[in-house]
């Protein structure tokens, strides 16, 4: 075999043994981006979970809340049709994910329902009544446990949204992403509602 034969043997072999590194690498990096996505949308699941739960306990809790003498039914109202709007845009996960406007609104309508809550709570103050009845502390330690589990989740969702947002804009992730079309896009966070930080006000 001539030296110029070996030569262009040589060549196609680092060629090929190129092209697979390069290949192994794109499989990496899309299987990373496929597990990082995967890993939100099972997050999203479990942030999903803890809502429904808090939805299934307020008609118990509006239930229990109303058997109190004269307790205000404005309240009580505005809890249920904070619930309700809840219902009204609830959304697949692919729906919700890949739209920061349907992930907003979820946010919203979610928020809605926590500052009912809330206020709601306030008023419950005025009724220590209400507050003896076993089957009322029952509902509220579980809405509270909750809450907290709410709290958790979306923290939880937020870790795995900014871990998958680091690797889909990190380079050269970002320009194979742009480059090959795979489609991947950036996941919205959690954020505090505004004004969340102050304790509702109800005037007497």
């Amino acid at each position: 075999m001539s030296t110029k034969l070996l030569g262009c043997s040589a060549v196609l072999v680092l060629f090929l043994l190129t092209g697979l590194g390069l290949a192994f690498f794109l499989f990496g990096q899309f299987n990373a981006l496929v597990a990082g996505e995967q890993a939100v949308v099972a997050q999203w699941a479990q942030v999903e979970s803890v809502y429904q739960r808090r939805a299934d306990l307020i008609p118990n809790l509006v239930e229990t809340v109303r058997a109190a003498s004269e307790f205000e039914q404005e309240t009580l109202n505005e809890i249920v049709e904070a619930r309700s709007r809840v219902g009204q845009v609830t959304l697949n996960a692919d729906e919700v994910l890949n739209d920061p406007v349907a992930f907003e609104r979820f946010q919203r309508a979610q928020s809605q329902l926590s500052g009912a809550l809330q206020r709601l709570l306030v008023v419950i103050e005025r009724y220590p009544e209400l507050k003896s009845v076993q089957a009322f502390r029952d509902l509220m330690t579980q809405l509270e446990g909750t809450e907290n589990r709410i709290a958790v989740q979306r923290m939880r969702f937020n870790d795995a949204a900014r871990d998958y947002n680091v690797r889909l804009n990190s380079v050269p992730t970002r320009g194979f992403v742009g480059l090959l079309g795979w489609g991947f896009e950036e996941r919205a966070y959690f954020k505090s509602t505004p004004g969340a930080e102050e304790a509702p006000r109800v005037e007497f």
